[in-house]
């Protein structure tokens, strides 16, 4: 066949695990560094892409959410095929071996805590010096709309947030799981990028690109504090994320595919 079945997704997920708990903690910063810089960049291509035609997306806001979603993914794409870890996915793929029982909770708590911080540090590092220290998104539109961007994540409930990090981390991590299903290169970047693609257009939360969204617009003169940064947004779409890969991923599919 020319890609893998769900039981064989399942099988790669649990070798991936395996891999991923054994890197050393240095190794595994760096990764997750990383995985946070290539989200970020993907969030910018967003960004400049989805908002950078004010005059054909006035009045058709859905062509804008196109945009968006079509140029995102480039960041997931980049984790996956170049190799980096990132917490959201991570969130799925240490699930499989944790239910056979190939280890305990505390490996999985270990490598989530790493690569969150890791991904934390390179996002605000590509936020600051790439395209802060750059100038990339001083004027308008861009300006305007990240700031938009930043207050709104801010403005929504903790539950909204919590419900739409859910959403945000299924579709990711149905993303990787295509990801390993697909055999050529090409079909991996296929399979990658259209759950990701709809998770962005739909607007859904995800921690690792706030990481991204949120800081630059405080930067670009949003009104937020980091208090409003990470208690109404990030720490609720971090419990939904883990909702959304571990439960709705990574138990479903290892409990429908995996022997008894």
């Amino acid at each position: 066949m020319s890609f893998s079945t769900p039981a064989e997704i399942v099988a790669q997920a649990e070798r991936a695990a395996l891999n991923k708990i054994s890197l050393s903690f240095p190794r595994t910063l760096v990764a997750a560094m990383l995985a946070g810089i290539y989200i970020a960049m993907g969030g910018l291509l967003s960004l400049l892409i989805g908002y950078g035609f004010p005059e054909w997306t006035a009045g058709n806001p859905g062509l804008q959410k196109l945009l968006s979603g079509c140029m995102f993914p480039l960041g997931l794409i980049l984790v996956v095929l170049a190799g980096a870890e990132l917490f959201t996915g991570n969130n799925a793929v240490l699930i499989p071996g944790f239910m056979k029982k190939k280890y305990g909770i505390m490996p999985i708590l270990k490598n989530w805590t790493i690569v969150y911080i890791g991904n934390f540090i390179g996002a605000i590092f590509f936020v600051y010096i790439m395209v802060w220290c750059t100038g990339i998104v001083d004027a308008d539109p861009w300006k305007s709309a990240i700031v938009q961007i930043a207050q709104a994540k801010v403005d929504m409930s903790g539950w909204v947030v919590f419900l739409k990090g859910i959403g945000a981390n299924w579709l990711v991590c149905l993303a990787v799981w295509l990801g390993f299903s697909a055999h050529s290169t090409a079909g991996k970047m296929m399979g990658l990028w259209f759950p990701v693609m709809c998770f962005v257009a739909i607007g859904y939360e995800h921690s690792i690109a706030n990481m991204f969204f949120i800081p630059l617009g405080m930067l670009q003169g949003a009104a937020i504090s980091w208090s409003d940064f990470i208690l109404a947004n990030l720490i609720p779409a971090t419990f939904g994320n883990i909702v959304g890969g571990a439960l709705f991923v990574g138990c479903i599919y290892s409990y429908l595919y995996t022997k008894r």
